[in-house]
């Protein structure tokens, strides 16, 4: 029986290196991991590919996916919409690859209401001076900026406890160990292997 894919939403504080972590996840264990790709209404920007960014598609487009209920989640953020497609996750799964899905609290509670069984994994700094520190190490911000994510990191934190683990992202190279060992235990638990339990009952009761 082939496994089926784990969900894994990844949320954390502007600064805490989610971008980073994901890159490195995606490059130490490959083909075992497909990162979730948003459909957007908002212009390609210079370097951006259709199909490995985002999918790029029209206002229309998109409002016609939000009536077919083909987004897991999605919003609108300044001016542009912004949703994550529903068959490109699933596909995934089925596929067996873990989907991990990069997004906002609010949307990550969402997805948790359509697919109960998804892992929501919180990113942050071993510290708030740390998180400081790094914002400011940006320096493509400006102090109103910097000040901005601040106060939306300390509205962000009350939200953390409900996330079933918290990754501190300290050391890079633990950070995505410990990352890939949380979501890959995933799998064994009985909630996510349903289907496939299922599957061995069947298989037991046809001997």
């Amino acid at each position: 029986m082939k496994r089926k894919g784990i969900l894994a939403v990844v949320s954390g504080f502007s600064g805490a290196g989610k971008g980073t972590l994901m890159k490195a996840l995606l490059e130490t264990y490959g083909e075992q991991y497909a990162l979730s790709i948003s459909a957007t209404t908002r212009k390609p920007r210079p370097g951006e590919e259709e199909g490995k960014d985002y999918f790029f598609v029209s206002k229309e487009r998109f409002q016609q996916m939000i009536q077919e209920d083909a987004l897991i989640e999605h919003a609108c953020y300044v001016g542009n919409y912004y949703g994550t497609p529903k068959e490109y996750v699933t596909r995934q799964m089925e596929a067996g690859r873990d989907v991990i899905l990069e997004i906002e609290i609010q949307g990550a509670f969402k997805v948790k209401e359509i697919f109960p069984d998804a892992l929501l994994l919180f990113v942050t700094p071993p510290s708030a001076a740390e998180l400081e520190r790094r914002l400011r190490g940006r320096k493509t911000e400006t102090e109103e900026v910097i000040r901005d994510r601040l106060r939306r990191a300390f509205e962000e934190a009350k939200y953390m406890e409900q996330y079933d683990y918290l990754l501190i992202n300290d050391d890079l190279k633990t950070c995505v160990q410990e990352m890939n060992q949380l979501i890959q235990a995933q799998h064994l638990r009985t909630g996510s292997s349903r289907e496939w339990i299922l599957g061995m009952k069947e298989e037991l009761e046809s001997l």
